[in-house]
């Protein structure tokens, strides 16, 4: 386990933060993140990156706070504060002509995947204890070669994993009650080949790695629905028999194992109930079964967390807001979310036996 900084009255861990893309507002929340106290009261910080990119990409943007940057070694054990930005290089060099704001280029997603790269070697290496990320352009990814969706299946394949080992889950913490996870059974394809993929494996999975987690965020068992696939829960096997030949298997499955799990229930429903707190969590099919319900409830305050990883990962969950980079309107609520979310979960030594790692080879590209 990563070693914890000490200071004058607690410990705390060691965290990154990339920036995502330089080109969208990834820097922005970053840095708006960092200038608030809050952000530092759970751990010490270091963002992961080129400084001089850093220092491009963040000027002339309105809002922006008056942050002193440092470059530090990886080793450097010291606690961050509000004022100063710690940077440790990622080892991408600055481009030639320099990104520019609201572009997709291959620059723009190398930057963004080469400090995700960097920050996993030195989790990997026991010197970070978890790593949290910015909005990257998908598009630009795949410009600069990378061959991955996106961060879970890129954190997956440097795991040495299939890139269905992990999960995405977005929590969403409340003010008013302990917060609301969902966890997704696909990751990021098209609806025709999620719905092909989906299988009594892939839910039974994603319940058990919702479950662990919740577990660690309320510290105690979580109650957990299971969204049905069609209209309904099928209508009694009117809209198809997917209900009963491939989510109820599950369902069972996560029962027999002693987890609180209701299900197959109609989605239209179940998460209006789950967020009067009737559920904790809810294991969504697809993609935006999940996402779209989270991000009407709260999109600038949910956190992106990947499961079923041998190390803790969390995003923001919104993008990159090209339409709104540099206007002095981005909102560092998820950020803050996200380092606090990430805090928490090192706090209570997650994750568990989820996976295991094999060579830490970086992702192919």
């Amino acid at each position: 386990m990563t070693p914890p900084l000490s200071t004058t009255d607690r410990t705390v861990p060691l965290i990154a933060i990339t920036c995502g893309d330089p080109s969208g507002i990834g820097p922005e929340v970053a840095c708006l993140a960092w200038a608030n106290p809050v952000a530092h009261a759970r751990a010490a910080l270091r963002v992961v990156a080129e400084p001089a990119m850093l220092a491009a990409a963040i000027a002339n943007r309105r809002g922006m706070p008056p942050l002193r940057v440092e470059t530090v070694a990886t080793a450097d054990r010291r606690p961050s504060t509000p004022d100063t930005l710690l940077v440790i290089e990622s080892g991408d060099p600055t481009p030639t002509p320099p990104i520019r704001l609201a572009e997709i280029s291959a620059a723009g997603g190398r930057a963004a995947a080469r400090a995700v790269e960097a920050a996993f070697a030195a989790t990997r290496t026991g010197q970070v204890a978890a790593i949290v990320t910015g909005p990257l352009h998908k598009e630009a990814l795949h410009a600069a070669g990378y061959d991955v969706p996106g961060h879970t299946e890129l954190l997956a394949r440097a795991c040495g994993l299939r890139d269905d080992a992990a999960s995405m889950m977005l929590w969403l913490p409340a003010a008013d009650r302990v917060g609301l996870g969902v966890v997704h059974a696909t990751l990021h394809e098209s609806l025709r080949t999620a719905l092909a993929r989906l299988s009594p494996a892939a839910i039974e999975a994603a319940g058990t790695r919702l479950a662990s987690l919740l577990a660690a965020l309320l510290g105690r068992p979580p109650r957990i629905a299971v969204a049905a696939l069609n209209p309904h829960a099928g209508e009694g096997g009117l809209f198809g028999d997917d209900e009963a030949a491939i989510v109820a298997p599950a369902v069972a499955a996560l029962a027999s194992v002693g987890i609180a799990v209701t299900g197959p229930l109609p989605a239209d429903t179940l998460f209006l109930r789950a967020s009067r707190g009737e559920f904790d969590g809810v294991v969504a099919l697809y993609h935006d079964q999940g996402h779209i319900p989270i991000k009407l409830l709260g999109m600038h305050r949910a956190v992106n967390i990947t499961l079923g990883l041998p190390l803790v990962r969390t995003s923001v969950a919104h993008g990159t807001g090209f339409d709104i980079v540099g206007t002095g309107h981005a909102d560092p609520a998820s950020m803050l979310a996200a380092i606090d979310a990430a805090a928490r979960l090192v706090a209570a030594d997650w994750p568990g036996a989820t996976a295991s790692a094999g060579a830490s080879s970086p992702p192919s590209r």
